[in-house]
């Protein structure tokens, strides 16, 4: 299967069967291949180890996933923009509720609805960062006992761990599936059809817990109780349509959230993306065989990483460092593995030649 992705927030009050009607992936549109808080710390050789060594009885299971969810659940909520419903994880006792960009979209004031709860409190937005697809708003009213998420350490998140995803899937508020953690370091694209961002996010966290449009935004946690992500994407499967994939959905690390969200709450917008930059504007090229074949540069920043390597505009890149480039979503993806400061190659064509320089990335 060749999966691209789709975001995961859904038109309130529609509670259809359709799963992945929000845009396809990165975050939502997709090539071939997707473009697609703590108590304590345990690491993938603690609790999670001795469990797999003295497998769990059924009732310890289930009274395991009901801790968990009564310690997890209250800190996630539901967001309403328009007719837009997504998932928030609270961040802090001030207030902020960190979700995803393409939940808040060009929305600045929201109805917020705390679990268990029938009461929308009224919230705006603090800043949203598109390019990891993270945003934090800000409850008008911090209501009594609203409780902060535990985040985890993304570093001790591990293949085969067990997670629950809650949120408000379909509009059903409150909702928790489980799955277990499918893989780690998946760097996927969202699209920017249906409300993506077109963001590249880097080290998402696979999991098989279904997530469906209205889960964006909420919380992935392990049975620690500790927010180890935040569901963002469900595959697709376009040579059926684009319909889900089912098993295969996406979470931005807790690591990342912590990184943006931190500097939000305390800045008002993203200081230091961590993100690397050739500080150019391209586009994908094709050959005589209308397959992709690279990224021209339309522009070049003066004074960015590519000026200062002697890239010039019409020049079309081919490979970052060891990786080969056809599109310009390859390009994102390439530079997601890197760090601004870092040295790199860049190999492009030009007047019919192939050239390769050195660069020392910049930051997005």
């Amino acid at each position: 299967m060749d999966p691209s992705t789709a975001r995961a927030s859904r038109p309130a009050g529609l509670l259809t069967a359709w799963l992945c009607c929000a845009a396809l992936l990165s975050g939502c549109t997709g090539s071939a291949a997707p473009e697609a808080r703590s108590t304590k710390d345990v690491s993938a050789t603690g609790d999670a180890g001795r469990r797999a060594d003295a497998p769990l009885s059924a009732d310890q299971l289930q009274n395991d996933y009901l801790r968990v969810i009564k310690d997890a659940l209250p800190s996630v909520v539901q967001i309403q923009t328009g007719r837009e419903l997504g998932s928030g994880v609270v961040y802090d006792d001030k207030g902020h509720i960190v979700t995803n960009a393409h939940v808040v979209g060009s929305a600045s004031t929201f109805m917020v609805t705390t679990a268990n709860s029938e009461t929308a409190f009224t919230a705006h937005l603090v800043s949203s960062y598109p390019e990891q697809d993270l945003a934090v708003v800000k409850l008008d009213q911090v209501p009594h006992g609203l409780r902060p998420a535990t985040f985890g350490d993304s570093a001790k998140v591990a293949v085969g761990q067990i997670v629950l995803a809650m949120g408000s899937p379909l509009g059903l508020s409150s909702s928790v599936t489980q799955g277990i953690v499918s893989a780690t370091g998946r760097t996927v694209s969202e699209g920017q059809s249906g409300g993506g961002t077109g963001a590249t996010i880097a080290n998402m966290v696979q999991t098989s817990a279904a997530i469906n449009p209205g889960n964006s935004g909420g919380a992935l946690v392990n049975l620690d109780s500790q927010v180890i992500g935040i569901p963002t994407l469900a595959a697709t499967e376009p040579q059926l349509g684009g319909s889900a994939a089912p098993g295969i959905g996406f979470a931005i690390p807790a690591s990342t959230v912590k990184t943006i969200a931190g500097q939000i709450v305390r800045y008002g917008r993203v200081v230091e993306s961590g993100r690397a930059a050739l500080d150019i504007t391209g586009r994908t090229v094709v050959n005589a065989d209308y397959q992709p074949a690279g990224v021209a540069v339309v522009d070049v920043k003066a004074g960015g990483a590519a000026d200062k390597a002697g890239i010039q505009s019409g020049d079309i890149i081919v490979k970052l460092g060891g990786k080969d480039i056809a599109t310009i979503t390859s390009l994102s993806e390439a530079l997601a593995a890197d760090k601004p400061g870092q040295r790199t190659s860049v190999t492009f064509l030009r007047n019919g030649g192939r050239r390769t320089v050195e660069v020392t990335l910049g930051q997005q």
